[in-house]
């Protein structure tokens, strides 16, 4: 101790001063590195929990999440496109867009669907063209009534298949193409898709999607029970399974 004053007493006055200045701006320093370390370090741990909740939050696509609002009435009419019986108890009201991709993954999953359940289950195809990035949905739409005018449900679905089936070729060639081949009467055809005999009735559908809180395709009603994108035949058959249990 006293070999140490005698060291700072013989130093000058100035040169105290500066050194009191240094070791002041070290003190400083040091607890303003504590200080923002703990900041980060807090904000760190606010963005990981943010993170973790927002994923924690989001469903499962495997298992669909529970509507919101429970079922909705959706009215079949006697006009519709059924494939399968109308007495099924589980009926599927399916509002979708020819030129969709996702309702181009969801087609498949929904043949399986009738494939497996047969007369328990009703599939009905209801218009929802995307007119703002699908330009060919609603002309699609169109023909595929003048085909149905013509051929009944069973070449509304043919016809149906083949416009998801080859999205990429919408337009009036391919709707002759597939016409031909299903054997209708081409003047008939043809007049009827010109004429946008059936702009009404896909309208319609598409009105009544809406009122049904359908914001996108495909957007599906099973019993009720809304069903939003193309949700694997594993997420489908669970809602059918719960509602032929009941």
């Amino acid at each position: 101790m006293e070999n140490r004053q005698n060291v700072f007493s013989s130093l000058k006055p100035k040169t105290l001063f500066i050194l009191g200045i240094v070791a002041s701006f070290l003190v400083v320093f040091t607890i303003g590195f504590f200080v923002l370390l703990a900041n980060v370090l807090g904000d760190d741990e606010k963005q990981t929990n943010k993170i973790s909740n927002t994923n924690s939050n989001k469903p499962s696509a495997q298992a669909p999440a529970p509507p919101a609002g429970g079922k909705v009435n959706v009215q079949i009419a006697d006009s519709d496109h059924i494939r399968g019986s109308i007495n099924a108890p589980v009926k599927i009201v399916e509002f979708s867009d020819y030129q969709c991709p996702f309702c181009n993954k969801f087609h498949p999953t929904m043949e399986q669907v009738v494939a497996e359940y047969g007369d328990q289950v009703a599939w009905v195809y209801k218009h929802f063209p995307l007119d703002s990035i699908h330009a060919q949905a609603r002309p699609a739409a169109e023909a595929a009534e003048c085909m149905a005018e013509q051929a009944g449900d069973e070449g509304f679905w043919e016809f149906t298949d083949e416009m998801l089936a080859n999205q990429s070729r919408l337009g009036s060639s391919l709707y002759e193409q597939v016409a031909e081949e299903i054997g209708v009467n081409m003047n008939q055809f043809e007049d009827c898709v010109s004429s946008r005999k059936y702009k009404d009735r896909v309208e319609a559908d598409y009105q009544q999607g809406l009122s049904l809180g359908v914001q996108g395709t495909p957007g599906s009603f099973i019993n009720g029970i809304p069903v939003k994108g193309a949700l694997p035949f594993s997420s489908i058959k669970q809602i059918i399974d719960s509602e032929l249990n009941k």
